[in-house]
Protein backbone atom coordinates (compact mmCIF):
# COMPACT_ATOMS: atom_id res chain seq x y z
CA UNK A 1 0.00 0.00 0.00
CA UNK A 2 1.46 3.47 -1.26
CA UNK A 3 1.87 5.81 1.68
CA UNK A 4 -0.57 8.51 1.42
CA UNK A 5 -0.28 12.09 0.49
CA UNK A 6 1.21 14.49 3.74
CA UNK A 7 -0.91 17.67 3.69
CA UNK A 8 0.14 20.61 5.92
CA UNK A 9 -2.75 22.81 7.05
CA UNK A 10 -1.74 26.04 8.10
CA UNK A 11 -5.27 27.90 9.38
CA UNK A 12 -5.65 30.35 13.04
CA UNK A 13 -9.27 29.79 12.46
CA UNK A 14 -10.00 26.35 14.64
CA UNK A 15 -13.25 25.75 13.09
CA UNK A 16 -11.85 26.51 9.72
CA UNK A 17 -9.08 24.57 10.40
CA UNK A 18 -10.72 21.66 11.97
CA UNK A 19 -13.69 21.37 8.85
CA UNK A 20 -10.37 21.34 6.43
CA UNK A 21 -8.45 18.22 8.28
CA UNK A 22 -11.78 16.39 8.55
CA UNK A 23 -12.29 16.84 5.06
CA UNK A 24 -8.84 15.87 4.30
CA UNK A 25 -8.97 12.95 6.35
CA UNK A 26 -12.08 11.86 5.01
CA UNK A 27 -10.47 11.88 1.18
CA UNK A 28 -7.35 9.69 2.89
CA UNK A 29 -4.71 12.17 3.65
CA UNK A 30 -2.00 11.83 5.76
CA UNK A 31 -3.07 15.61 7.46
CA UNK A 32 -1.03 17.80 9.96
CA UNK A 33 -1.94 20.96 11.27
CA UNK A 34 -0.31 24.44 12.37
CA UNK A 35 -2.05 27.43 13.81
CA UNK A 36 0.51 30.02 13.39
CA UNK A 37 3.73 30.71 10.99
CA UNK A 38 6.12 29.54 13.61
CA UNK A 39 4.82 26.43 14.05
CA UNK A 40 4.12 25.67 10.19
CA UNK A 41 8.08 26.18 9.43
CA UNK A 42 8.72 23.69 12.62
CA UNK A 43 6.58 21.26 11.61
CA UNK A 44 6.90 21.58 7.28
CA UNK A 45 10.79 21.38 8.52
CA UNK A 46 10.37 17.96 10.91
CA UNK A 47 7.56 16.32 8.56
CA UNK A 48 8.30 17.05 5.14
CA UNK A 49 4.80 17.98 3.77
CA UNK A 50 4.12 17.26 0.19
CA UNK A 51 1.40 19.96 -0.07
CA UNK A 52 0.95 23.09 2.14
CA UNK A 53 -2.73 24.86 2.57
CA UNK A 54 -1.54 28.01 4.20
CA UNK A 55 -4.10 30.85 4.93
CA UNK A 56 -2.47 34.52 4.72
CA UNK A 57 -3.50 35.77 7.48
CA UNK A 58 -1.53 34.39 10.95
CA UNK A 59 -0.95 35.56 13.78
CA UNK A 60 3.30 36.27 13.84
CA UNK A 61 4.66 35.14 10.81
CA UNK A 62 2.02 35.89 7.82
CA UNK A 63 1.12 33.37 5.29
CA UNK A 64 3.78 35.43 2.96
CA UNK A 65 6.38 35.27 4.98
CA UNK A 66 5.44 31.55 5.35
CA UNK A 67 5.77 31.04 1.71
CA UNK A 68 8.65 32.75 1.25
CA UNK A 69 10.54 31.05 4.10
CA UNK A 70 9.32 27.85 2.87
CA UNK A 71 10.49 27.93 -0.84
CA UNK A 72 14.18 29.57 0.32
CA UNK A 73 14.69 26.47 2.01
CA UNK A 74 13.07 23.41 0.27
CA UNK A 75 10.34 24.35 -2.32
CA UNK A 76 7.05 22.63 -1.53
CA UNK A 77 3.28 23.31 -3.55
CA UNK A 78 1.63 25.99 -1.31
CA UNK A 79 -2.01 26.43 -1.79
CA UNK A 80 -3.06 29.82 -0.48
CA UNK A 81 -6.03 30.69 1.32
CA UNK A 82 -6.87 33.91 1.17
CA UNK A 83 -10.36 36.01 3.14
CA UNK A 84 -10.05 38.80 0.40
CA UNK A 85 -10.33 38.86 -2.90
CA UNK A 86 -8.02 41.34 -3.81
CA UNK A 87 -5.81 40.90 -6.55
CA UNK A 88 -2.52 42.61 -5.10
CA UNK A 89 -2.99 40.50 -2.31
CA UNK A 90 -2.96 37.21 -4.52
CA UNK A 91 0.30 38.29 -7.06
CA UNK A 92 2.28 39.01 -4.03
CA UNK A 93 1.38 35.10 -3.19
CA UNK A 94 1.98 33.96 -6.62
CA UNK A 95 5.20 35.89 -7.23
CA UNK A 96 6.60 34.41 -3.67
CA UNK A 97 6.33 30.81 -4.78
CA UNK A 98 2.68 29.98 -4.29
CA UNK A 99 1.51 27.80 -6.62
CA UNK A 100 -2.28 28.35 -6.29
CA UNK A 101 -5.15 30.45 -4.25
CA UNK A 102 -8.41 30.25 -2.76
CA UNK A 103 -11.04 32.47 -2.02
CA UNK A 104 -12.58 32.07 1.50
CA UNK A 105 -15.81 30.57 1.32
CA UNK A 106 -14.96 27.96 -0.70
CA UNK A 107 -15.96 24.47 -1.28
CA UNK A 108 -14.25 21.47 0.48
CA UNK A 109 -14.56 19.61 -2.92
CA UNK A 110 -12.97 22.17 -4.93
CA UNK A 111 -10.21 22.56 -2.18
CA UNK A 112 -9.73 18.61 -2.23
CA UNK A 113 -9.56 19.04 -6.15
CA UNK A 114 -7.09 21.84 -6.20
CA UNK A 115 -4.78 19.62 -3.78
CA UNK A 116 -4.96 16.28 -5.83
CA UNK A 117 -4.17 18.71 -8.84
CA UNK A 118 -0.92 19.95 -7.24
CA UNK A 119 0.07 16.24 -6.09
CA UNK A 120 -0.38 14.73 -9.76
CA UNK A 121 2.04 17.96 -10.78
CA UNK A 122 4.68 16.99 -8.37
CA UNK A 123 4.29 13.18 -9.33
CA UNK A 124 4.38 14.09 -13.26
CA UNK A 125 7.44 15.69 -12.71
CA UNK A 126 9.34 13.28 -10.60
CA UNK A 127 8.28 10.69 -13.10
CA UNK A 128 9.34 12.74 -16.02
CA UNK A 129 12.46 11.64 -18.21
CA UNK A 130 12.75 13.27 -20.60
CA UNK A 131 15.93 14.97 -22.64
CA UNK A 132 16.68 18.45 -21.31
CA UNK A 133 14.27 21.38 -22.50
CA UNK A 134 15.82 23.05 -25.54
CA UNK A 135 17.25 26.93 -24.52
CA UNK A 136 14.70 29.60 -26.38
CA UNK A 137 15.38 32.72 -27.43
CA UNK A 138 12.59 35.04 -28.19
CA UNK A 139 11.82 38.39 -27.93
CA UNK A 140 14.57 39.74 -25.90
CA UNK A 141 14.52 36.52 -23.67
CA UNK A 142 16.31 33.55 -22.80
CA UNK A 143 14.73 30.66 -21.78
CA UNK A 144 16.62 27.52 -20.52
CA UNK A 145 14.35 24.89 -20.18
CA UNK A 146 17.32 22.26 -18.71
CA UNK A 147 18.01 24.90 -15.79
CA UNK A 148 14.66 26.32 -15.79
CA UNK A 149 15.96 29.48 -15.46
CA UNK A 150 15.06 32.69 -17.56
CA UNK A 151 16.77 35.87 -18.68
CA UNK A 152 15.80 39.15 -19.96
CA UNK A 153 17.70 42.01 -21.30
CA UNK A 154 18.26 43.58 -17.84
CA UNK A 155 19.67 40.18 -16.70
CA UNK A 156 18.40 36.78 -15.30
CA UNK A 157 14.50 36.50 -13.79
CA UNK A 158 13.71 35.14 -11.00
CA UNK A 159 10.42 33.03 -11.70
CA UNK A 160 8.76 30.83 -9.40
CA UNK A 161 8.47 26.99 -10.71
CA UNK A 162 4.65 27.38 -11.44
CA UNK A 163 5.47 30.63 -13.84
CA UNK A 164 8.60 29.12 -15.63
CA UNK A 165 5.92 26.37 -16.39
CA UNK A 166 3.36 28.77 -17.82
CA UNK A 167 6.06 30.41 -19.73
CA UNK A 168 7.49 27.22 -21.07
CA UNK A 169 4.12 26.54 -22.31
CA UNK A 170 3.55 29.48 -24.25
CA UNK A 171 7.05 29.72 -25.30
CA UNK A 172 6.86 25.94 -26.44
CA UNK A 173 3.92 27.25 -29.18
CA UNK A 174 4.78 31.06 -30.15
CA UNK A 175 2.04 32.90 -31.90
CA UNK A 176 -0.28 30.13 -31.19
CA UNK A 177 -3.27 31.28 -28.68
CA UNK A 178 -3.80 28.82 -25.71
CA UNK A 179 -7.07 28.90 -24.27
CA UNK A 180 -7.45 29.36 -20.27
CA UNK A 181 -8.72 25.61 -20.32
CA UNK A 182 -5.65 23.74 -22.13
CA UNK A 183 -3.41 25.90 -19.86
CA UNK A 184 -5.02 24.70 -16.90
CA UNK A 185 -4.94 21.26 -18.21
CA UNK A 186 -1.13 21.18 -19.41
CA UNK A 187 0.28 23.86 -16.64
CA UNK A 188 -2.06 22.92 -13.70
CA UNK A 189 -3.55 19.50 -14.76
CA UNK A 190 -6.73 19.93 -13.78
CA UNK A 191 -9.62 18.38 -15.60
CA UNK A 192 -12.00 21.49 -15.56
CA UNK A 193 -12.34 24.87 -16.08
CA UNK A 194 -12.72 26.00 -12.42
CA UNK A 195 -9.70 27.89 -11.64
CA UNK A 196 -9.40 30.32 -14.85
CA UNK A 197 -8.66 33.43 -12.66
CA UNK A 198 -5.56 31.54 -11.23
CA UNK A 199 -4.45 31.20 -14.73
CA UNK A 200 -5.30 35.30 -15.79
CA UNK A 201 -2.98 36.03 -12.29
CA UNK A 202 0.04 34.00 -13.25
CA UNK A 203 0.10 36.14 -16.64
CA UNK A 204 0.03 39.23 -14.80
CA UNK A 205 2.62 38.44 -12.80
CA UNK A 206 4.28 37.45 -15.76
CA UNK A 207 3.97 40.68 -17.11
CA UNK A 208 4.87 42.59 -14.16
CA UNK A 209 8.27 41.15 -14.41
CA UNK A 210 8.98 39.86 -17.92
CA UNK A 211 7.46 42.85 -19.72
CA UNK A 212 3.47 43.65 -19.88
CA UNK A 213 3.49 43.29 -23.84
CA UNK A 214 5.22 40.20 -23.80
CA UNK A 215 1.84 38.21 -23.92
CA UNK A 216 -1.13 38.72 -26.25
CA UNK A 217 -4.76 38.28 -24.72
CA UNK A 218 -7.16 36.96 -27.03
CA UNK A 219 -10.09 38.27 -24.75
CA UNK A 220 -12.95 35.13 -24.35
CA UNK A 221 -10.31 32.77 -25.20
CA UNK A 222 -6.86 32.88 -23.82
CA UNK A 223 -3.23 33.49 -24.13
CA UNK A 224 -0.31 33.79 -26.53
CA UNK A 225 3.39 34.99 -26.56
CA UNK A 226 4.00 37.54 -28.75
CA UNK A 227 6.53 36.58 -31.61
CA UNK A 228 8.61 39.39 -33.57
CA UNK A 229 7.79 42.22 -31.06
Amino acid sequence: MSPKPRILVVEDERTIADAIVARLSAEGFAVEQANDGLAALDRAAAWDPQVVVLDVMLPGLDGHEVCRRLQATRPVPVLMLTARDDETDLLVGLGIGADDYMTKPFSMRELVARIRALLRRVERAAATREPPAPTLDLNGLRIDGAQRRVWSQDGEVHLTPTEFDLLACLAARPGTVLTREALLAEVWDWADASGTRTVDSHVKSLRRKLGADLLRTVHGVGYALEVGR
